[in-house]
């Protein structure tokens, strides 16, 4: 079979090399895989990839060998999956408590979109704790995570204040629910109970000043890959005893998280940003507009004609 591997150079990330077909352990089905989504934090590890790294965590797809131990769902089934690596694959191994069963109404290419962004946007707004009535402020919010966020928080009844680069990707960002669109973190009229931030650098400092006194900041990524500094003595002036509370999405089992993402969207409650769809030959391409931000929301690669 066919897979993407990295190649270490930043103008051509990766290109495809012969493999051996994946043989599953007992507790993983495999998987024909019809869509897969690259993430950014992805491309990342893709400019000095260690040795052996086969990339890959969102998959959409047809089982084509159920689990050996009986768990999971049936060969034929439509699944979307989360597993840990290997998935710019024709064939990919997932385990059982990673995949969810896809109904005829939500194609591979929506699915697809939907593991990392859409799990990290649900175990965030878990993190954040009641949201009903709470000033909500969303950095880096024209990302996969930031649209399902945007689309949740405010279905939840936060008022949502998310900040965007463009006017543009603001736009669909006031359609998923946001309150209001702002192009930097100081133009947010705060202050706000609860910051998701993903930035870093100088915007999570100003992110955090805008707190309320006691409020949180859920700090889950650093897009512009520059460290933060926070003054102690800058807390004072506002959000004193504030708690910054760093967040890590991962932790399988997946599985049930995943099936809650594809009830919202099968329900018409959440809907996939999908900013642009291609043929997997061209993932080297979409790799690195990824990298640059020349994506709105999520990119999604198809091998095959998807269902």
């Amino acid at each position: 079979m066919r897979r993407l591997i990295p190649t270490g150079d930043a103008a051509r990330p990766v290109e495809f090399a012969q493999d051996a077909q994946p043989v599953p352990a007992p507790d993983e089905v495999l998987v024909k895989v019809e869509a897969f989504a690259p993430n950014r934090g992805e491309t990342f590890l893709l400019e000095a990839p260690r040795p052996g790294l086969l990339p890959g965590k969102d998959v959409a797809g047809l089982v084509v060998q159920a689990a050996a131990d009986g768990s999971g769902p049936p060969a034929g089934a439509r699944v979307v999956g989360h597993p840990p690596m290997g998935g710019w694959a024709e064939y990919a191994s997932v385990p059982t408590h990673s995949i969810a069963v896809l109904p005829d109404e939500i194609t591979a290419v929506q699915a697809a979109a939907l593991p990392l962004a859409g799990i990290t946007a649900l175990r965030l707004l878990r993190a954040a704790g009641a949201v009903t009535g709470r000033r909500l402020l969303l950095t880096g919010a024209s990302g996969g995570v930031g649209h399902y966020l945007t689309e949740l928080a405010a279905a939840a009844g936060a008022e949502v204040t998310a900040v965007t680069a463009t006017a543009e990707r603001g736009a669909r960002l006031r359609e998923l629910g946001a309150t209001a669109v702002v192009h930097a973190v100081g133009e947010a009229d705060g202050p706000f109970d609860v910051v998701l931030e993903s930035t870093g650098g100088s915007a999570l400092a100003a992110a955090l000043a805008g707190l309320v006194p006691g409020g949180t900041l859920v700090w889950f990524g650093q897009a512009s890959r520059t460290p933060a500094t926070v003054n102690f003595f800058d807390l004072l002036a506002g959000p004193e005893n504030a708690v910054i509370r760093h967040f890590h999405y991962a932790g399988a089992p997946y599985g049930p998280d995943l099936a809650t993402l594809v009830r919202l969207v099968a329900g018409g409650r959440l809907h996939p940003e999908i900013g642009r769809t291609a043929d997997w030959s061209r993932t080297a391409e979409v790799l690195i507009d990824l990298r640059e931000r020349r994506v709105r929301g999520k990119a999604v690669l198809t091998i095959g004609a998807p269902r």
